[in-house]
């Protein structure tokens, strides 16, 4: 029979994390469960990515993150939250995807992984929303040469290439393979560049564009991906230019089977904001709660680790007021 812990954590990123170091100081029996690599949303992240954010907005637990310049990189994050699962001893199980959650006939939360099934009195959910691409839905998108997740630029070198997006990460794309080389076309829909571009890195991608060594088109759209071509709708017309790669920056979705299986109610907008209260967590299957970013549905832009790290709190404080011990 399976062992039943007080609490499981569905995601070993930051805040699942902080979910877990909460739970541990107030001496919860927890329990993480992580699908990939510790933070795999980070570890996924491109190689040379610098946050928006200042280390001390990064830190969880009250633990220090320390850095040597003015924006940690991923390499700095990476290593810090390693540090802190290291040094906290933290329970958690990486490689080990929850495909299922249920309630059983006694009331407890039966969670099935490849590698066994678990039992929790309560479960927090803080998977993220790096895993599912947003998609163009266009002729062609299937195509090898298109790519919704970025690395590094060194592949990229001498390549025409088409950067989809006016946000962060497609800057990021668009001004990194510019400098290794690659001949670089901008597609974005709206007349400007995205108002949440890092502030240092905006001038930068804006005077590219002024001097013409990266091409942009604005209030435009990819409607077509052809094998050495793209069809661009534009102001001025239908455009077909030569390609070699599409990066779709596009977006990411969170993945919402589980809360889905496990009955949880989702807004009618079209936004898909799964239902919870504010000031505990708790969705409307009882002793289910929400952590971070997956509380955003589609808008998440509106979630970071900094916004979102006293959630644990709140799902802390419910547990140790509403909990009785399970033999």
């Amino acid at each position: 029979m399976a062992t039943i812990r007080e609490l499981i954590i569905i995601g070993g990123g930051p805040i699942g994390l902080t979910c877990g170091l909460m739970a541990k100081r107030a001496g919860i029996d927890y329990l993480i469960l992580e699908k990939g690599a510790l933070t795999n949303s980070l570890f996924n992240y491109p190689l040379f990515m610098t946050f928006f954010s200042t280390a001390e907005r990064l830190e969880i637990g009250g633990i220090p993150f320390t850095c040597t310049t003015p924006k940690p990189g991923r390499k700095e994050a990476l290593e810090y939250y390693r540090k802190v699962v290291e040094s906290e001893n933290l329970n958690i199980q990486l490689y080990n995807q929850v495909e299922s959650i249920s309630k059983n006939k006694d009331g407890l939360f039966e969670l099935k992984t490849k590698k066994q099934t678990y039992l929790a009195q309560y479960v927090v959910v803080s998977t993220g929303f790096y895993d599912i691409p947003n998609l163009m839905n266009i002729p062609g998108e299937s195509l090898p040469k298109v790519h919704h997740y970025y690395r590094e630029p060194h592949g990229y070198a001498f390549q025409k290439i088409a950067v989809i997006g006016a946000q962060n990460s497609a800057i990021d794309v668009a001004l990194e393979t510019y400098r290794k080389g690659a001949e670089v076309t901008l597609i974005v829909r709206q007349n400007e560049i995205g108002e949440r571009v890092k502030y240092w890195v905006k001038p930068d991608i804006e005077n590219r564009i002024k001097e013409g060594n990266i091409h942009a088109f604005f209030n435009s759209k990819l409607i077509e991906i052809k094998e050495k071509t793209i069809v661009i709708q534009t102001p001025d017309g239908i455009q077909e230019i030569e390609n070699d790669v599409v990066m779709a920056m596009t977006g990411y979705l969170p993945d919402n089977t589980l809360l889905q299986q496990a009955g949880v109610q989702f807004s009618e907008d079209g936004k898909l904001i799964p239902f919870y209260h504010s000031d505990t967590m708790e969705t409307n299957i009882k002793n289910l709660f929400l952590a971070g970013v997956i509380c955003g549905g589609l808008e998440t832009h509106k979630w970071f680790i900094e916004n979102s790290r006293h959630h644990a709190e709140l799902i802390v404080r419910y547990i140790l007021e509403h909990s009785e011990k399970v033999q």
